[in-house]
């Protein structure tokens, strides 16, 4: 589901008040319970509730709310809870939630007995092989295929003949903060990715520039004038 179009179901305002209600109690509810308790009127609630449920927002399922059953229990209520799904949209597009899965990740193998260094490089690297091999985009040269995923997960790649530029950081603010170890698990991410994806003719390096990726991808041939 495009969380744009999730973040758009929640624009207009008796919507966002639905969903605001169900979002917030501990049980699903039923429609006239969201009705009552968003202050709309039940038929305007069903509608809203269904598009919800449409665009991944909210959840259903089916219950006897008296608890009984057997014949003479009645029909099972429709009832609606919150989606676990979780809605994050940021321009330019951020990925820090990755960031903070690598830095955990290294920490536990720092833990175990890995040098930290080593394991912030090692888990940036695995979960770059991950979102390479597991890219299921349109077929292509190496360049064509490293850019689609690269485009995916939010660097913004610009081609340039064999090499590739990435206009954006998914991970701006933490790189400005710690340029060192961002960068760092930025290149080893993105080496990942590239040996994921199979590209054996592709290489990630360091070239840090202002309003750009730290990272550039470039041909080997390339890289060996």
């Amino acid at each position: 589901m495009d969380q744009f179009q999730q973040v758009a179901a929640l624009a207009d305002p008796l919507r966002r008040r639905l969903y605001a209600f169900v979002a917030d109690q501990a049980d699903a509810v039923s429609r006239e319970e969201a009705a009552e308790g968003a202050k709309v009127p039940l038929h305007t609630a069903r509608f809203h509730l269904e598009r919800l449920v449409e665009e991944g927002l909210l959840e259903t399922e089916f219950r006897r709310l008296t608890g009984r059953s057997g014949p003479g229990a009645g029909r099972p209520s429709k009832l609606y809870r919150r989606a676990s799904v979780e809605v994050s949209v940021s321009l330019p597009p951020r990925s820090y939630d990755l960031v903070g899965s690598v830095l955990a990740g290294a920490v536990a193998r720092s833990l175990a007995g890995e040098p930290l260094d080593d394991a912030l490089s090692a888990e940036a690297r695995r979960r770059g092989e991950q979102a390479g091999s597991s890219y299921d985009g349109p077929a292509g040269d190496d360049v064509s295929r490293t850019a689609g995923l690269l485009d995916r997960e939010g660097f913004e790649p610009d081609v340039d003949g064999d090499g590739i530029t990435l206009r954006n950081c998914p991970f701006d603010a933490l790189a400005q903060e710690q340029p060192t170890v961002v960068c760092g698990v930025n290149l080893a991410y993105l080496c990942g990715a590239l040996d994921g994806l199979g590209c054996a003719h592709l290489a990630a390096r360091l070239e840090p520039a202002p309003d750009r990726c730290c990272v550039t991808i470039e041909s080997v041939t390339a890289q060996s004038r």
